[in-house]
């Protein structure tokens, strides 16, 4: 679909690692929330929260997650992380007119985070690891690019997190296709979903680090044989992944 004049044309999979590519899409739009907000999922991330924490976004972009963590009763430190300086600058300023205290906003690589290990309580996700996604190829077999940026990003996540911290990854991403990452063997999280959303269902994963499982231990990364599914985002904006199918190898 080609982008209208005033609108920021959709990067190959490589694109959307270009912080140009965010700061021009941030640079004109106010407001965005991937995955619906936090209205929708409350009741599955209230329950994890407590006024100690210390908390980490990745890829907060122009969400107000952070802002409603904070409102939530978090004050243990928010950090809002993105790789746009100018998604960084616009949160930084919404704060500031609000007066809002209590959230820092770091320009950052989900892929190499500035930060100590064992650094954070709680970090959380949402969408911003399907964007690694992007002209992945098979599901069910993404080509070796994408499989190492996942891998980097969730050894990054899991350095940062405190030894008993939980991690929160809101995504389209259905277990088949997440778990060989999620329950890769460096990994001491255990692996919980949920389901939130009317219609359409989005996936709540809780992974609380060192709780891992007998069972995810003796998980095979290997897949079943299935019917190729090509999964193409041709716009992340509007949330809609249109699936191509070749009909005659069903």
């Amino acid at each position: 679909m080609a982008a209208a004049a005033d609108e920021v044309a959709p990067p190959t999979a490589s694109g959307y690692l270009d912080p140009s590519y965010w700061d021009e899409r941030f640079g004109k739009e106010e407001h965005y929330e991937w995955f619906k907000d936090f209205s929708h999922f409350r009741h599955l991330l209230a329950p994890l929260l407590s006024p100690s924490l210390s908390v980490l976004e990745v890829g907060c972009g122009n969400s107000r997650l952070g802002e409603e963590l904070l409102w939530e009763g978090v004050a243990g430190g928010i950090t809002c992380v993105d790789l746009s300086p100018v998604a960084v600058q616009r949160m930084r300023d919404r704060l500031a007119a609000q007066g809002t205290k209590g959230v820092d906003v770091v320009v950052a690589d989900m892929l190499d985070l500035p930060f100590e290990q064992e650094s954070f309580d709680l970090v959380v996700e949402k969408g911003t690891m399907d964007v690694l996604f992007v002209d992945s190829g098979d599901p069910w077999n993404p080509n070796p690019t994408t499989v190492n940026n996942v891998m980097k990003m969730l050894e990054e996540i899991h350095r940062v997190l405190k030894p008993e911290g939980i991690f929160v990854s809101i995504t389209f991403g259905q277990p088949h296709f997440r778990r060989r990452f999620f329950e890769a063997p460096e990994f001491t999280w255990s692996v919980e979903y949920s389901t939130f959303g009317d219609g359409f269902h989005y996936f709540f994963y809780t992974l609380k680090k060192g709780k891992r499982s007998l069972e995810s231990n003796a998980y095979q990364n290997s897949l079943p044989a299935v019917p190729r599914i090509n999964m193409v985002h041709e716009e992340l904006e509007s949330e809609d992944f249109i699936f191509r199918t070749n009909v005659d190898e069903l």
